[in-house]
């Protein structure tokens, strides 16, 4: 019998979000030359063959989720070598990841004239972005271990811990009530506009500010007590409203749901389990007028998230998602049935923001090329989940003082024209 792992509540409800989009992510990294091709492959199998969860398929057994160890000759595919070209390769984005077959890691090499692209893709229901950009750093330090010596393998991993039972136990059970308490459920409200449901072909859109509008965006947060993650809520929020053109938003509450790491909230308390969901949603409601200007609603936003964060952030979440698994896997998917009914029902759903944050080139240099000299990091661009009415995701991240704002849809459902005119709107609200 296969060792089997147990894959607890975050993974489980992140492998059934395929219901509302596609849980695949890539973090793509464009280098400034070729490198080591065989080294690359082999870093690649033997970092699956490092860790019990990369080299594991999820399944259902007995109705229990876990994660299942597959044989070895199972993991050579996970390295694909793309044909040179000289389009960009990734718009589409690479294929999705099949959670349920195994290995939890693609690593897709296209090359280029002006340098190779090196694509690390990985599965919501394995880990998050957080998650997603560790992978991808123990590959390229496998790597620079095998161009050192090719005998080098690393560091064997003994299974680590992926629930969240070592949060839950920071607090007691009249600390666990109050936080359902005060949560509330979440209400859909809006949603982006749709010119038909059903699936369609996988896009990504992006734009990528100059360096001095970081600089900008801080000053004015400075000026108006917010984070720059504050501002970026601000201007998402407005461009939202904005490009539905909706008479019935204005002045009306509005929601969406952003993103918190639970490894900034409780520091150090996972260290030793790399490659995980830590991540949890939390509602934002606003409401404002027709025209209304960022500098009117940023303080709002400000305010809502340092309450948020005063409090028990993400302990509600991970009480709700663990109430459910409780039941077992027919409560799960009655749950999924559930939402899916409602969205169908009201045509509604809260878009989602979620800021990423600093992509530093340290984490991942020196890359040594095929021809012994170190390339550099041209840019790190993560793309995010693909989705399908009614769910609509903005990321933001920044590189190299560039912030980028991506969404990733599928064209059909979605148009693009209008996805596009939707990043320029979030584009002109920032300072």
């Amino acid at each position: 019998m296969p060792a089997r792992h147990p894959a607890p509540a975050f993974d489980l409800f992140n492998v059934y979000f395929e219901r509302i989009y596609d849980p695949t992510m890539h973090v793509v990294f464009t280098l400034d030359g070729e490198i080591d091709v065989g080294a690359m492959r082999t870093a690649t199998v033997r970092l699956i063959a490092s860790d019990p969860y990369l080299r594991s398929r999820y399944v259902e057994v007995d109705g229990r989720p876990v994660w299942e160890e597959i044989p070895e000759e199972l993991r050579e595919g996970a390295f694909v070598l793309f044909p040179a070209g000289d389009d960009e390769p990734l718009t589409p984005p690479p294929p999705p990841l099949d959670v349920r077959s195994g290995p939890q890691v693609r690593v897709g090499l296209y090359r280029r004239e002006e340098g190779d692209i090196v694509a690390v893709t990985c599965h919501h229901g394995f880990c998050d972005a957080t998650g997603a950009l560790t992978l991808a750093r123990d590959l390229f330090a496998v790597y620079r271990g095998i161009v050192d010596d090719p005998g080098f393998r690393p560091p064997s991993r003994a299974p680590y811990e992926r629930s969240t039972d070592r949060i839950l136990a920071l607090y007691s059970e009249g600390e666990r009530q109050q936080a359902l308490a005060e949560e509330g459920p979440f209400v859909d409200r809006w949603r982006f506009p749709v010119e038909r449901t059903g699936r369609g072909t996988a896009r990504i859109a992006r734009r990528t500010l100059a360096p001095e509008r970081l600089g900008r965006i801080k000053a004015f947060g400075r000026e108006h007590g917010a984070t720059v993650n504050d501002v970026l809520i601000g201007a998402f929020f407005l461009a939202f409203q904005k490009i539905r053109d909706d008479p019935s938003d204005r002045e009306e509450p509005r929601s969406f749901l952003t993103s918190a790491d639970l490894r900034r909230r409780y520091p150090g308390l996972y260290e030793d389990s790399p490659l995980t969901n830590l991540s949890i949603a939390y509602e934002i409601t606003l409401a404002a007028g027709e025209g209304a200007r960022l500098e009117e609603i940023v303080g709002r936003v400000a305010a809502i998230t340092a309450r948020r964060k005063a409090g028990s952030l993400g302990l509600a979440a991970i009480l709700f998602y663990e109430e459910i698994m409780a039941g077992g896997m027919p409560a799960v998917r009655t749950f999924f049935d559930g939402m899916i009914d409602r969205y169908e029902a009201s045509g509604h759903k809260n878009p989602v923001f979620s800021n990423l944050g600093i992509f530093n080139p340290g984490d991942y240099l020196p890359v040594p090329g095929k021809d012994s000299r170190m390339l550099d990091l041209r840019e790190i661009q993560y793309l995010p989940c693909v989705c399908w009415p009614y769910g609509f995701l903005m990321i933001a991240s920044t590189f190299r003082d560039r912030l980028t704002l991506a969404t990733a849809y599928e064209e059909g459902p979605y148009s693009t024209a209008v996805v596009e005119r939707f990043l320029e709107y979030v584009d002109g609200y920032l300072p």
